[in-house]
């Protein structure tokens, strides 16, 4: 049969054999089926383990030399990178404009689906470039289809602007492979559900998002071994997190903690700082802004 689509050939879009019959099946074999299918997405990280690091390493030195992390996408894609940027500031201390995201659509696209608006490359460029890329930001293009304009259009307008830039995609084919400084490309196979990317394509994405941001944030100094010490103090839980790390590392108890995060200003590298070093508040944060890491800071140990 010919056919002029150009989809037909993605990955994303092929006919999985094993569930082929998925609708003729119990809940619980429904079940089976989708356990099993997942199973391809460790096995697709393991192969883009080496890119992944390189990604995070080329994100960890944005953040530190002052440049942000841009993600954009469309769609499921889209979708995670807002997340992936709303999630960085709270965990690691980072201000909000250190995290951004454009998705095609706008932010009205995140809670409802706004078909056809994927395709506008022209969109995409001007929604990057409403945000000025600069050399020192790495911007994160995620298709899993890998022919998405909108975000080919954001990332060849970073390119231009001499930002660095990361392409997360399905398809080994994909025009970002050409477009990325490092592509990362996840050989996930087609899905249960012929074409929903939000199912193996989305994790195993999501899954590259949180590993890339969370080896770039530690590189930075934003956690003391697997410790939260950037955390912002402003929840009662984030308090009570906090409060415990102090414990943690300077071996105080509870309250002696809470008092010492008080006169800390609840900044909690700061605190142990002022515990450990003798430091006042004013010294501890003078010494954070020149170096954020705390274990150098507490000489390696």
């Amino acid at each position: 049969m010919v056919t002029r689509s150009k989809w037909q050939r993605l990955p994303t879009e092929a006919v999985n054999p094993r569930s082929r019959d998925i609708d003729t099946l119990a809940a619980d074999e429904m079940v089976d089926v989708m356990i099993r299918d997942s199973g391809r997405v460790v096995a697709a990280l393991r192969r883009e383990r080496g890119r992944i690091a390189r990604a995070a390493e080329l994100a960890g030195k944005a953040v530190v030399g002052g440049g942000r992390l841009i993600f954009v996408g469309a769609g499921t894609s889209g979708r995670l990178g807002v997340l992936e940027a709303a999630e960085l500031p709270p965990t690691f201390g980072v201000d909000s404009s250190v995290a951004q995201a454009i998705m095609a659509g706008g932010p009205a696209a995140v809670h409802r689906a706004k078909e056809g608006v994927e395709d506008d490359l022209v969109e995409g460029a001007r929604a990057l470039g409403a945000l000025r890329p600069r050399p020192n930001d790495v911007v994160i293009g995620i298709s899993a289809s890998g022919i998405t304009p909108f975000v080919r259009g954001a990332v060849t307008r970073a390119r231009a602007a001499r930002a660095r830039v990361v392409g997360i995609t399905c398809d080994p084919k994909s025009p970002l492979k050409d477009l990325a400084d490092i592509a990362i490309v996840l050989h996930v196979g087609p899905e249960v559900i012929a074409g929903s990317t939000r199912l193996k394509a989305g994790t195993a994405t999501k899954v590259v998002l949180n590993i890339l941001t969370t080896t770039a944030m530690v590189r930075a100094g934003k956690t003391y071994g697997n410790l939260m010490v950037d955390v912002k103090s402003n929840s009662e839980k984030l308090r009570d997190r906090a409060r415990r790390i102090v414990g943690t590392v300077t071996g105080l108890d509870y309250d002696a903690s809470d008092a010492l995060l008080d006169r800390a200003g609840w900044n909690v590298k700061a605190a142990i700082l002022m515990q450990e070093r003798g430091m006042t508040r004013a010294n501890a944060l003078s010494r954070l802004r020149v170096e954020p890491r705390l274990r150098k800071l507490l000489g390696g140990r």
